[in-house]
């Protein structure tokens, strides 16, 4: 799926992200905490041999901030692997993965999928290890994430933002 609208709304417009300095042609919003995603993003990294031209994204990184990636929110962003292009559009799925492979000179890899067919199949295909991807590396599920999440994010903001005592 790609939209140019952000997650809350389908009617907004999202800004674009980039600066024109920027260099980056993608970002890729993947789960730092999964060792699947990590193992891909690394095998990317490699790919991307320091040319900067897909932004790696953490979103397990408690410093992710969903404002500075299209207001694509830690939960959203856990739910299916999100990109988003240099000009704002968010991109979900398996489109994300064939235009990252695209813009590192791979897209050979993912051509196949935009076969009707094939691509249908890869679609369903990813939607069940989206579904699945959590329970089968040993996590627990989304929702139990979302609140570990939002009470480490608590007690950072709880410790961070005390002055000593004096």
């Amino acid at each position: 799926m790609i939209t140019n609208s952000t997650p809350s709304s389908q009617s907004s417009l999202v800004s674009p992200l980039s600066s024109p300095s920027s260099i980056w042609k993608i970002k890729l919003l993947y789960d730092g905490a999964c060792p699947l995603c990590v193992r891909e993003v690394n095998f990317l990294q490699k790919r991307d041999a320091g040319r900067g031209l897909v932004e790696f994204v953490d979103i397990a990184d408690l410093d992710y901030v969903p404002e500075e990636h299209g207001g694509i929110d830690f939960e959203t962003a856990m739910g299916r692997i999100h990109g988003i292009l240099a000009d704002g559009t968010i991109m979900v799925g398996v489109p994300v993965f064939h235009k990252v492979y695209e813009v590192l000179g791979m897209g050979w890899v993912y051509g196949i999928t935009q076969l009707p067919v094939l691509g249908s199949i890869a679609n369903f295909m990813y939607d069940l290890w989206a579904n699945w991807r959590l329970k089968l590396t040993g996590r627990g599920d989304l929702a139990t994430l979302v609140a570990q999440r939002q009470q480490q994010l608590d007690a950072c903001a709880s410790q961070c933002c005390q002055w000593p005592q004096a």
